[in-house]
């Protein structure tokens, strides 16, 4: 790989080390590594996300027991965090010939016990409500361009599915609400 010579040479070993990882399908390049190549505005191959704020990291962890709960009830994961620059889908998975494509909402809750109230209001908080038509429309572009970039037949069968994840992240537990076949 060239690089350019303002670089300082680690830069290199920077990208080296992120291929070597990705080759070996790990997952986890250090946060300090990212931030170094980015500070080179270097982008290898793989260039995973890095989640800073909570909300993110409650998004990421929700998507983890999303995939979680989905392998637990008999799908096998295809691909997640499928993303376009108009998109993404995350989670895209199988169960008998069919492909599900899974959007994950979480929230951070101290207590699994339901109905959420959002702030001091006494209305119900829904996370699934926060599935707007906007994200819907995008959602839907995103999906067809995974089909046709992956060549899936016309006749394959697929829905869309939506997991609301409840995380008690002090006790470490959760809880997964499942709506099916969502109409896009």
């Amino acid at each position: 790989m060239l690089l350019n010579k303002d670089i300082p040479a680690c830069a290199g070993r920077l990208i080296k080390d992120i291929k070597i990882n990705t080759m070996f399908h790990v997952k986890h390049v250090s946060h300090e590594t990212l931030l170094e190549l980015r500070n080179y505005n270097l982008k290898p191959n793989y260039m995973p996300k890095i989640f800073t704020s909570k909300t993110q990291k409650t998004g990421e962890t929700g998507e983890g027991v999303a995939s979680r709960f989905l392998v637990k009830h008999g799908f096998s994961i295809l691909d997640r965090n499928y993303t376009k620059k108009w998109g993404e889908i995350d989670i895209i998975a199988e169960k008998a010939n069919k492909i599900y494509f899974v959007e994950v909402k979480s929230i951070s809750t101290p207590s699994l016990i339901l109905p959420l109230s959002r702030g001091s209001g006494l209305d119900e908080y829904h996370p699934e409500d926060n599935m707007h038509p906007w994200k819907l429309k995008r959602l839907s572009r995103t999906i067809q361009t995974y089909l046709l970039s992956k060549k899936i037949p016309e006749e394959k069968e697929w829905q869309v599915d939506l997991l609301v994840v409840f995380l008690d992240l002090k006790n470490k537990k959760a809880r997964v609400k499942v709506v099916k076949d969502i109409i896009l």
